[in-house]
């Protein structure tokens, strides 16, 4: 019988990372366990509550369903990579002027979500963001701050070439 492969090293937040993990170990854990990187967190285990996001090339993806083999060489980011420079990234700032966290165990997720968002479609329409957000669970009903967020922000969004 064949050993299970291991994964070695893995890209996230713009660095490699050294790890020695099984390859279907979930990157979830692998972040939070060998990583130490505890922003994203887990919520249902089955990738439908949102709490868990990260960005993989730049794609939201539940971290939980997801096996660090199926990572490897692909750039993961979390939410602890969004700041930059020691500045919180728009959307953290926009969550926390609209007041859109109470418990903010679902934050982080929803952050990375809009984030994904905003990279794709910097003037999303409401529309859109309540079809990109679907499928995050916030258990302390802050949805409409959630959306005001990620409109204040699109609202801020330079025009590109000018």
């Amino acid at each position: 019988m064949a050993a299970t492969p291991r994964v070695t090293t893995i890209n996230v937040n713009g660095a490699d990372q050294p790890i020695d993990v099984d390859s279907r170990k979930s990157l979830l854990w692998v972040l939070r366990d060998d990583l130490d990187l505890t922003g994203s967190h887990y919520g249902c285990g089955e990738g439908l509550c949102g709490a868990c996001t990260v960005l993989v090339d730049g794609t939201p993806r539940r971290s939980c369903i997801t096996t660090v083999g199926d990572v490897v060489g692909r750039a993961i980011t979390t939410i602890e990579g969004v700041a930059q420079g020691g500045l919180l990234h728009p959307l953290q700032q926009a969550f926390l002027r609209e007041e859109a966290l109470q418990c903010g165990y679902c934050t982080s997720g929803m952050i990375m979500s809009g984030v994904a968002l905003l990279e794709r479609s910097p003037s999303p329409s409401r529309r859109e963001i309540l079809r990109h957000m679907e499928g995050h669970v916030c258990r302390c009903g802050v949805y409409q701050n959630i959306i005001a967020a990620i409109q204040s922000v699109a609202e801020t969004v330079p025009e590109e070439g000018g």
